[in-house]
C-alpha cells in the first residue's frame, strides 16, 4: 500500500451519533449550539453533528508521538450533553494516552448550549463520535483496494480477512426503554410511573399488563429518572453493583443485557416458631435483534421454608404424582431436607412489533388485567402459563387477544400420570370515551381436552363472541365469563375504577333477588391518589372487592377459572367481600409500603358431617351445591380475615430491580367452626431479603 501524507490538523472522519433514546423519536429534539438556532428542526441533527466535528478538529492538536511513531489508526469518543447543556467525555477509545487527554481536553472547552429535550423537558443526551487518523502519503485508492483483495483470494493464508474486526461494539445506551420489552409486573416499581401515565388527556390505556416500555416511556422517561438517583462511580465493580446492568453488548442491529440475581429471604414466625427462608438464585437476559424483535428469559433456581400459614396452604394445593405443595404464584416443590421446598421456575417471551398498531408476543408467564392491586377477570396470582398474545392499538382502542394453555393438576382429573390439560382464550377491549373517561369490555373462555378436542380453533378468531361459540360447542363444553371495567380520571392526580365480571348470565337470577346460585356475578371498586396532600411520590390507593359464591367455578369438574390449584383471578377465589388500602412512599432510593386488608370469607366445612360446597373455592363443583336458592355472600364457614403488611427497602441498582428491604405482616384468621383446614390462628411474620424485583408475591391470602 502506499503511503498517506501527512495532514497536520485534518482527518477523514467518519462521525456517528446514538443517543440514550432512540435517535429517530418524534419526541426528541436535539441539542443547539448558537450557530444552529436559525436551522429548522430538521436539520438540527445535521448542525449539530457539523459543529462538534468542527470544534474537535480545529482546536486539537495531535499528540508528537503519534508523527513520531508513524501512528495510522482509529479514535472514538463517547460523550453526554447534559440537562444543563454542558459537554462531558464518558469514554475515549484510543491507541495512546496522550491522545485520549488531549481529545478529553479540547471537549471539555467545548461552549455550554442549549441542552437536548425529550417530550419538550430538558434532559441528557449521549453520542459517539469516530474518526480516522491517517499518516503518511496519498489516501488509498480503489485499484489498489481490489487489488490487496484479489491476492488474499489467490494466495490463501498470507494475508487475514477483516471481517471480524469489522464487527461493531457500540456503548449500550439503555435500549430496553425504548423497546417492545414488557415491564416485570412488580406493584413497585409500577407505582413510580403510575401517575404519568394516568394523566387527564393521555391517550394510552392502563388495564392491560404488563406494560410495554416503549409505551410507557413516552410519559415517564425511565434513563433520566435513573440518572437522578444514580451514584457517581469510576470503577467497573461500582458502576455494575449501583447504576447498570452486569454484562451489556450492543452492535449495530442488536443488543442484550445478562444480569444474575438473588431473591434471598432470612425471617421468623414468631407465633409458630418457624424460622423462614427462601433461597433463590437467578439469572435474566434481554435484548433486542433489529428494530421489531425483542426477547427476554429468567431462569430461577430456589428452596424455600415460609410462615406456617403459606406452608399449610402451599401443602393444600398440592399437585397429584406426590410432590408435596405448590408454592403459591410459582409452581410445583418437591421436598427439600426436611421441611423446605424446592421450586425451580423459567420464565420468558418473544415480542414482535411488526408495526406501530401491533405487538405479538409468544411466551411463558404471566398476564393482568386491571386498573387495581386485585383483579376479577385475570390477575398474576396463579403460577407461569404457556400463552400467545396480540395487541392492537388504533384510534382511541386498544384490544389485547390472549391464548393460554393451562393445568389441573389434581388426583381426581388426573390420567395415566398426566395431569390434565385444559385452555384459556379472552380478549379485552379499551376504548378512550373521553380524555377522562375509559371503560373496557371483557370476556374469557375455558374449555377441556375433551374427546381429542385439543386446542379449538373455533376460538382462535380474535374478534369472535365466545358466548355463541360454547353454546355451539356443546352446553358443556366451555365456561364462558364476561366482564365490564371503567376507569374516570378526576384531574392528574385522583382517579377512580372499577370493574364488573358475569359468570352466569342469567338477568332472572341476578335481578330475582332470591339468592340464586346462578348469580354468579363480582365487582370492584377502586380510587388512586397521587402525591397525596401535596407530598410529592406519596401514593394512596383503596379497592373494594365483592364476589359471590359459586363465582368462577363450574359443574364440569375441569372447566373453572383456574390454573395448577390457584385462581387465574382474584387471590380468595369467590364467596369473599374485602377491603384494601395501600400506602407506597419512594424518596431517592429509598421506598416504604403499607398495606391493610379486612375480609369476611365463606369457606367450605369438608367434614363427614356436612361436605357441601359454598362456593368459595373455585374447584367446587356446582352439583354439591348447598342450595339453589337463599346462597349468601361468606356462607359457609365464615371467616373473618385481616393482613397487615408494612415494608421499608432500599433501591441498591435501579437496572437490575436489585433492592433490599424489611418486611412485617401480621395477619389474623377467625372462623365460624375451626377444621381441619380452616382453623384460627394468628401470624406476625418478620423478614428480610435482598432480592431482585421481577415478580410480585403474594402473601395475602
Amino acid at each position: 500500500m502506499m503511503r498517506l501524507f501527512f495532514l497536520p490538523l485534518c482527518f477523514v472522519v467518519i462521525f456517528t451519533t446514538s443517543k440514550a433514546q432512540t435517535s429517530d423519536n418524534s419526541l426528541e429534539k436535539y441539542p443547539i449550539f448558537p450557530n444552529c438556532e436559525p436551522v429548522d428542526v430538521a436539520t438540527l441533527k445535521d448542525c449539530f453533528n457539523t459543529t462538534v466535528k468542527d470544534l474537535l478538529f480545529s482546536n486539537l492538536e495531535l499528540p508528537s508521538i503519534v508523527d513520531e511513531e508513524n501512528y495510522n489508526g482509529e479514535a472514538s469518543v463517547f460523550f453526554e450533553v447534559n440537562s444543563e447543556g454542558v459537554f462531558k467525555v464518558l469514554y475515549v477509545d484510543a491507541f495512546y494516552k496522550e491522545l485520549k487527554e488531549e481529545i478529553t481536553r479540547v471537549f471539555g472547552e467545548f461552549p455550554k448550549i442549549t441542552p437536548a429535550t425529550y417530550n419538550g423537558r430538558p434532559t441528557y443526551a449521549q453520542y459517539t463520535m469516530s474518526f480516522r487518523i491517517p499518516l503518511g502519503s496519498e489516501p488509498v485508492n480503489n485499484n489498489s483496494e481490489i487489488s490487496s483483495v484479489t491476492k488474499a483470494k489467490e494466495i490463501i493464508g498470507n494475508e487475514e480477512l477483516t471481517e471480524y474486526e469489522a464487527i461493531e461494539k457500540l456503548p449500550y445506551t439503555n435500549e430496553e426503554y425504548t423497546s417492545s420489552l414488557n415491564i416485570p409486573l412488580s406493584h413497585h416499581n409500577y407505582s413510580l410511573f403510575d401517575p404519568y401515565v394516568n394523566q387527564v388527556g393521555a391517550n394510552n390505556h392502563t388495564a392491560q399488563k404488563p406494560f410495554i416500555y416503549s409505551e410507557v416511556n413516552k410519559y415517564y422517561n425511565f434513563e433520566s429518572e435513573n440518572k437522578a438517583i444514580s451514584k457517581e462511580r469510576t470503577s467497573w465493580l461500582g458502576r455494575k453493583w449501583w447504576n447498570e446492568h452486569m454484562l451489556t453488548l450492543k452492535g449495530k442491529d442488536y443488543w442484550f443485557t445478562l444480569d444474575p440475581g438473588v431473591d434471598l429471604q432470612a425471617g421468623k414466625d414468631t407465633d409458630a416458631d418457624i424460622s423462614t427462608y427462601n433461597n433463590t438464585r437467578l439469572i435474566y437476559t434481554q435484548g433486542g435483534i433489529g428494530k421489531q424483535v425483542n426477547f427476554f428469559a429468567t431462569i430461577y433456581e430456589s428452596q424455600g421454608r415460609f410462615a406456617d400459614y403459606f406452608n399449610r396452604y402451599a401443602e393444600s394445593i398440592k399437585p397429584d404424582g406426590g410432590n408435596p405443595a405448590i408454592i403459591p404464584g410459582r409452581g410445583i416443590a418437591k421436598r427439600f431436607k426436611k421441611d423446605s421446598y424446592d421450586y425451580p421456575v423459567a420464565t420468558g417471551y418473544v415480542s414482535f412489533t411488526p408495526s406501530q398498531y401491533f405487538n405479538i408476543q409468544l411466551g411463558h408467564g404471566k398476564n393482568f388485567i386491571g386498573d387495581g392491586y386485585r383483579s376479577l377477570f385475570l390477575s398474576d396470582n396463579a403460577s407461569p402459563y404457556p400463552f400467545f398474545k396480540l395487541n392492537t392499538t388504533i384510534w382511541k382502542l386498544k384490544y389485547t387477544n390472549t391464548w393460554m394453555s393451562l393445568r389441573d393438576v389434581r388426583s381426581e382429573v388426573t390420567e395415566d400420570g398426566s395431569f390434565r390439560t385444559k385452555f384459556m382464550a379472552n380478549h379485552y377491549l379499551s376504548y378512550n370515551v373521553t380524555k377522562r373517561l375509559n371503560i373496557g369490555l371483557f370476556e374469557s373462555v375455558i374449555w377441556e381436552n375433551d374427546n381429542d378436542r385439543g386446542f379449538d380453533f373455533n376460538y382462535i378468531n380474535p374478534v369472535i363472541f365466545y358466548r355463541a361459540i360454547e353454546f355451539s360447542t356443546g352446553s358443556r363444553g366451555g365456561n364462558a365469563l364476561i366482564g365490564l371495567s371503567a376507569k374516570y380520571k378526576v384531574n392528574n392526580r385522583v382517579n377512580a375504577y372499577s370493574q364488573l365480571i358475569i359468570d352466569e348470565f342469567s338477568t332472572s337470577d341476578i335481578f330475582g333477588g332470591n339468592g340464586s346460585y346462578k348469580n354468579k356475578i363480582g365487582y370492584q371498586i377502586g380510587a388512586k391518589y397521587y402525591d397525596a396532600f401535596g407530598l410529592k411520590n406519596l401514593y394512596l390507593q383503596a379497592e373494594y372487592n365483592r364476589v359471590r359464591p359459586y363465582t368462577y367455578s363450574h359443574n364440569t369438574v375441569v372447566l373453572n377459572y383456574g390454573h395448577a390449584n390457584q385462581s387465574m383471578a382474584h387471590t380468595l377465589g369467590a364467596n369473599f367481600s374485602e377491603f384494601i388500602t395501600i400506602a407506597r412512599y419512594q424518596r431517592g432510593r429509598i421506598f416504604s409500603s403499607a398495606k391493610l386488608i379486612f375480609a369476611k370469607r365463606g369457606f367450605e366445612f369438608n367434614t363427614s358431617e356436612d361436605s357441601f360446597f359454598y362456593g368459595g373455592n373455585i374447584y367446587g363443583t356446582e352439583d354439591n351445591r348447598i342450595a339453589d336458592e337463599g346462597n349468601e355472600l361468606a356462607q359457609g364457614n365464615t371467616t373473618d380475615f385481616f393482613h397487615g403488611e408494612f415494608q421499608i427497602g432500599y433501591v441498591i441498582n435501579p437496572a437490575s430491580n436489585l433492592k433490599i428491604y424489611g418486611n412485617l405482616i401480621y395477619r389474623d384468621f377467625s372462623p365460624l367452626v375451626n377444621t381441619e383446614t380452616v382453623f384460627s390462628n394468628q401470624t406476625t411474620w418478620f423478614n428480610f431479603g435482598i432480592r431482585t424485583d421481577l415478580f410480585n408475591w403474594y402473601y395475602d391470602f
